[in-house]
């Protein structure tokens, strides 16, 4: 059997000096493998396809048998590793709380071990008869947030 160890390990010599970073590598025990990536810059399909044959050169089918995925990171899908958070400053995201809480805003910073998001919110005002738009924001260290996913606007 092929082990994520190994194929972890030729990804990041095959990926070590470009702006791609890997986020997740899973290998079933039927030898399905499957291997997310993504960029700053996003990922060309090319960019999937020759890495994909730089994995598949370092193995013998003869030898060992195996399926090959490889795919950028979906849209709209929860952040799986830390550099994805660098990649979306200044765009919305939604964060889950570990207590249940959906927050929905502007990444707008990005530290060692917690984020900040930009919220607007529809609130009471004193001395106004109407609710107003007012900005808030919220800090999360990365213990607190269950999920992250971008949010698509058009």
């Amino acid at each position: 059997m092929i082990d994520k160890k190994t194929i972890t390990e030729i990804i990041e010599n095959e990926i070590a000096d470009t702006d791609l970073f890997l986020v997740d590598v899973s290998v079933s025990s039927g030898n399905a493998i499957s291997v997310v990536i993504d960029s700053y810059n996003g990922v060309p399909i090319i960019t999937c396809i020759e890495l994909s044959k730089a994995i598949e050169g370092h193995f013998d089918r003869e030898v060992e048998d195996f399926e090959l995925q490889v795919a950028s990171a979906g849209i709209g899908q929860p952040f799986q590793v830390f550099k994805q958070y660098r990649k979306y400053i200044n765009k919305d995201v939604e964060v889950l709380t570990t207590e249940g809480i959906k927050f929905s805003g502007k990444l707008i910073t990005v530290g060692d071990n917690e984020i900040e998001i930009e919220v607007e919110e529809m609130e009471k005002v004193e001395g106004k008869k109407k609710k107003q738009l007012v900005v808030k924001n919220y800090s999360f260290t990365l213990d607190q947030i269950k999920s992250t996913k971008d949010i698509i606007t058009f």
